[in-house]
């Protein structure tokens, strides 16, 4: 079924009106698409979602009048909706539904900040921060659970569907739409971040209903063959079940769950088109001027402000860098980029407080003239600001302690038309698997990164050239659509109640 060609919205669009005809196509995930907010003067805006999930799944739900459901978290939410939490979206040119779920504000405290990300977000990541478990934020993720599985059935109706789950946030929802008894749903759910092996993920209290919540998808994906041979230990551990490797399936209960990787892209011509804008060349010159570059070469890290990301050990890295490399003082500038996140939760508070200590420590050990090393910039930027970034460093870091994928890595190489620039990229991400021609570090080797730095600084143009030609080809080719494609086309190996195509 997965062409051999590149995948483009239109080939995807193709795949799914001659094989989904007749079937509901139905998404579910924590984050709008779309979200209403009141401005500071009162006046309303739509903010629209961007990343590669995004991208992907706009062009399903249009082709097929889709719905999305999700956590309606904007301050003019309701005011926008109807009187079941629906709208048609976009709201310039609506194809397809996007339906809310209202939760109160101590549902989102203990089902988004407390379970599933001061539990399940550090249990995953093994970034060496102890997990936290308290049995009312469990309560409130299985009470939200329980929330969006109504909605799914209440959208879906009595039509065939496919439900489209993502992430961790909604383990149990599986599981939970098998038992609701609608005959005509096909589950599949994809798993944005790494799933850890099975002795780091025992210490979670309720482990087993996870994996049973899990194992009521027809269909779960991760992005690297290695995640899934660690959920198939964990199953092996933790249930009795039938566990088939080579045919990459478990049965467990008379039901079967096919356990696959599909490595998540990007909207390759997007980024290479945005990329060649002249909102772009302007963005250049406009960080020239603020950063008051001259002809001092840049390094860049763009990221949330998160403490799986190695910003922290990435400082450090620079701080050796500069002591062990004399020369380069004053002849470089490091732009750090964290937009914050989940700021009011103890462990992103100590990481943002760490992270401030280290550029205050490396400005005022290295800092002379007019010169500073390294400038923090703790607020989110759009895509022609961090595109422009991309477009003018000499090298680009991304050293995450462990990452599901890190899209970033593939922006970085998309954006760079001119077939320059260094990767740095730690080995422990996803798309290190892919982007082999970047320069590979053990993020917790600060003096493999220093040296890493040092490599990029000196690189003759024919190698950057080599190496950057080699990943863009590989991000063209494996872009966001031959992701989506991928799934769909495995879907259609299972058997969908009553389409009106065959697979």
């Amino acid at each position: 079924m997965i062409s051999s060609r590149t995948w483009t919205k239109e080939l995807l669009r193709e795949l799914i009106e001659t094989h989904l005809g007749g079937v509901r196509f139905i998404v579910v995930s924590n984050r709008e698409p779309h979200m209403h907010r009141y401005g500071e003067g009162g006046d309303l805006e739509c903010i629209e979602t961007t990343g590669g999930l995004a991208t992907a799944l706009r062009p399903i739900l249009a082709a097929t009048k889709g719905t999305w459901i999700a956590h309606g978290a904007g301050n003019a939410d309701r005011d926008t909706a109807d009187e079941n939490g629906r709208l048609a979206v976009p709201p310039q040119n609506p194809s397809y539904t996007l339906r809310r779920v209202w939760l109160t504000p101590e549902q989102e405290e203990g089902y988004y900040y407390g379970f599933a990300n001061e539990g399940l977000w550090p249990l995953c990541h093994i970034a060496f921060k102890r997990p936290v478990f308290r049995m009312a934020n469990w309560e409130s993720y299985r009470e939200v659970n329980r929330l969006f599985a109504q909605a799914v059935i209440e959208e879906a109706g009595t039509s065939p569907a496919i439900i489209f789950i993502q992430d961790y946030h909604f383990c149990l929802l599986p599981r939970m739409l098998k038992e609701l008894g609608h005959e005509k749903l096909v589950v599949a759910q994809f798993w944005h971040i790494p799933w850890p092996n099975p002795e780091m993920f025992r210490p979670c209290p309720w482990a087993q209903e996870l994996v049973e919540g899990l194992l009521g998808n027809d269909l779960l994906g991760f992005h690297i063959q290695n995640h899934c041979q660690n959920f198939f230990e964990t199953v092996d551990r933790s249930l009795e079940a039938m566990i088939d490797r080579e045919g990459c399936q478990i049965t467990r209960g008379g039901h079967v769950t096919s356990v696959r990787s599909f490595p998540i892209s990007i909207d390759f011509e997007a980024a290479e088109a945005l990329s060649s804008s002249a909102e772009v060349e302007a963005a250049m010159e406009k960080w020239r001027r603020r950063l008051r570059l001259g002809d001092r070469l840049l390094g860049v890290g763009i990221e949330r402000l998160d403490y799986t990301k190695g910003i922290p050990e990435r400082l450090r890295a620079l701080d050796y860098f500069i002591e062990t490399h004399p020369e380069w003082r004053g002849r470089f500038t490091f732009v750090q980029i964290a937009a914050p996140s989940r700021s009011h939760l103890p462990e992103y508070q100590a990481v943002e407080d760490e992270i401030e200590g280290l550029v205050d420590h490396l400005n005022w050990r290295w800092g002379r003239g007019g010169w500073q090393p390294v400038v923090f910039q703790k607020q989110q930027h759009g895509p022609v600001d961090m595109t422009a970034l991309h477009r003018l460093c000499r090298f680009f870091i991304v050293n995450s302690l462990h990452d599901g994928m890190n899209l970033v890595a593939k922006e970085f190489a998309a954006s760079r038309t001119d077939n320059d620039g260094v990767l740095i990229l730690s080995r422990f991400t996803g798309a290190f698997r892919e982007l082999d021609t970047a320069l590979g570090v053990n993020p917790f080797a600060i003096h493999e990164t220093a040296n890493a730095i040092h490599q990029a600084l000196t690189m003759e143009p024919e190698e950057r050239g080599h190496r950057m030609k080699g990943m863009r080809q590989k991000v063209a080719y494996n872009n966001v659509y031959r992701w989506a494609g991928s799934i769909l086309s495995q879907l259609l190996k299972l058997d969908i109640p009553e389409t009106s195509h065959g697979s």
